[in-house]
C-alpha cells in the first residue's frame, strides 16, 4: 500500500533511534505498554515505520521541557517516519492528528517539529486543490505580468459601512487590484456583514461597469460553518469574487467545506501562525503547513514579507515563497500573499530574492498612510514593482517617481 512519510526535526535526551520508535508506536498501533490484540500481523499492516535517522548536533540545554537527561546531553536529529494510507485514507483531520497529534506531549522529546510531508499519488486523485490559484486570481482581477497590489481596510475595526465603501471607492479609482477586511472584523456593531457586502459591492460593481476592472475584495466570512456558508452565498450573489477565512481559527474541515464550493477565490489568512512555528524546535514548518492547505483547496496563502514588522526572518519568508512556487501534483499553484509592514521599498529585495511577480503584495499602512493619500499609496507600490523589475535601485526609483519618493520619505526611515 502507498505510504505517507513525515520528516521531523527532533531533540531528545535518549538515543534518537529509541525516541523515533516511541514516536512511531504512539502514533499508530502502539502505546506505552503491550496490549491484547496488538499482533505481529496487525503491526506489520498498520504500525508506523521509522524510515531514516540523520544525527545532528548534541546540546547541553533542552529546547523545551521534557525528560531530563542523565548525561546532561540532548541529541538532535532529522527523523523520517511513514504510515500506510490504510490507517486513515483521504481524511485530512485524521492525517494531521496522526502526523502531529499527541507527539508534542511525549516526554521523550525536548523538541519536535514537523518539517515536511511526502504524500501518495492517491491524494492527487482525491484532492483537486485550488479552484482558481494564481492564474485564476489574475483573470478575476485582470492583472498580468506584475504582482497584484492589495491593501487592508484600516482602521482594522470601527469604520462604518459607509466609511469603508468610501475608502474602497478611492482605492478602486486609484487602480488597486485587491482589498480585504482585517481578520479582526467579520460582523461588528456598526459594520454588519451583509450591510458591508451591499455597500462595498455597490462601489465595486459600479467601477467594474465603468472600467471593465473588478476589484477583488476578500470579505472575512470566518465564523461557525453554517454562518460562513450563508456569508459565502451573500458574496457570490452580490457579484463578489473572494472570501477570506482565518484558517487556523475555523479549522481544517470548515475551511475545506468553504473551498469545496468553488465559486469564490479563497484568501487563507494564517493569523495564529506564530504560535505554531515561532519556536525552532516546536510545531510545524511552512513546507509541511502549506501542503495541508493546498490539499484543502485555498487559492491564496499568507507568507509574511521581507523586512516585516513581525519576528520572522527574511530567509524564512523567501523559503515560504519558494515552497509555494513548487508544483504540487497537477494542482494549480496558489498565490503567495506578502504582507506585514510592507511598503514599496521592500519590492526591490523581494524581487531580487524570489525572482517572481506571482505575488499578492499587500500594504496596509504603506498605502492608507501615504502622505499624498491612499490613491497615491497604490500608485507608489505599482511604481516600486515596475522599478524593481526594470532593474532600478531604490534611489533611482525615487528620482523617477514622485509618489514613490514621497513614500520613501515617510516609510524609508
Amino acid at each position: 500500500m502507498e505510504r505517507i512519510t513525515a520528516t521531523y526535526f527532533i531533540e531528545t535526551p535518549y538515543a534518537p533511534e529509541q525516541a523515533a520508535q516511541v514516536l512511531a508506536g504512539e502514533q499508530s498501533s502502539g502505546t506505552f505498554v503491550a496490549v491484547p490484540g496488538e499482533t505481529e500481523e496487525l503491526k506489520q499492516r498498520f504500525a508506523a515505520k521509522v524510515e531514516s535517522i540523520e544525527p545532528l548536533e548534541t546540546v547541553d540545554t533542552p529546547a523545551i521541557p521534557g525528560a531530563t537527561s542523565t548525561t546532561g546531553k540532548y541529541h538532535r536529529a532529522i527523523v523520517k517516519v511513514s504510515w500506510s494510507i490504510e490507517n486513515f485514507g483521504c481524511n485530512l483531520p485524521v492525517m494531521v492528528s496522526t502526523l502531529q497529534g499527541n507527539l508534542y506531549e511525549i516526554t521523550q522529546f525536548t523538541g519536535l517539529k514537523l518539517m515536511d510531508i511526502e504524500l501518495p499519488s492517491l491524494y492527487a486523485e482525491h484532492y483537486k486543490g485550488a479552484a482558481f490559484g494564481i492564474d485564476g486570481c489574475r483573470k478575476l482581477t485582470n492583472t498580468y505580468n506584475r504582482p497584484l497590489i492589495g491593501t487592508i481596510i484600516k482602521p482594522s475595526i470601527g469604520l462604518s459601512v459607509q466609511q469603508t465603501a468610501a475608502i474602497v471607492q478611492e482605492l478602486a479609482e486609484a487602480g488597486i487590484d485587491f482589498i480585504k477586511d482585517d481578520e479582526l472584523l467579520s460582523s461588528s456593531a456598526n459594520s454588519g456583514f451583509n450591510d458591508r457586502v451591499d455597500a462595498v459591492m455597490k462601489v465595486i460593481n459600479a467601477h467594474a461597469d465603468k472600467t471593465g476592472k473588478k476589484v477583488m475584495y476578500a470579505f472575512n466570512i470566518s465564523g461557525e460553518v453554517d454562518e460562513m456558508m450563508q456569508r459565502y452565498e451573500k458574496i457570490a450573489n452580490s457579484g463578489g469574487t473572494c472570501a477570506m477565512v482565518s484558517i487556523n481559527s475555523v479549522g481544517l474541515s470548515a475551511a475545506k467545506k468553504i473551498c469545496d464550493q468553488g465559486q469564490l477565490a479563497i484568501h487563507a489568512h494564517r493569523n495564529g501562525w506564530g504560535m505554531m512555528t515561532r519556536h525552532p524546535l516546536l510545531g510545524i514548518d511552512f513546507r509541511a503547513y502549506q501542503k495541508i492547505w493546498r490539499l484543502a483547496g485555498v487559492d491564496q496563502l499568507h507568507v509574511n514579507g521581507i523586512q516585516n514588522k513581525f519576528w520572522e526572518s527574511d530567509d524564512s519568508v523567501v523559503a515560504s515563497i519558494d515552497a509555494l512556487k513548487q508544483s504540487f501534483y497537477q494542482q494549480k499553484n496558489i498565490l503567495p500573499v506578502v504582507s506585514s509592514g510592507q511598503w514599496g521599498g521592500q519590492a526591490f529585495e523581494t524581487y531580487r530574492r524570489t525572482a517572481t511577480v506571482d505575488l499578492l503584495y499587500m500594504a496596509g499602512g504603506g498605502i492608507m498612510a501615504h502622505p499624498m493619500g491612499p490613491a497615491a499609496g497604490v500608485v507608489a507600490l505599482q511604481q516600486a514593482w515596475k522599478a524593481a523589475v526594470d532593474g532600478l535601485t531604490l534611489e533611482q526609483a525615487r528620482k523617477e517617481y514622485k509618489e514613490f519618493d514621497k513614500a520613501a520619505e515617510k516609510f524609508g526611515k
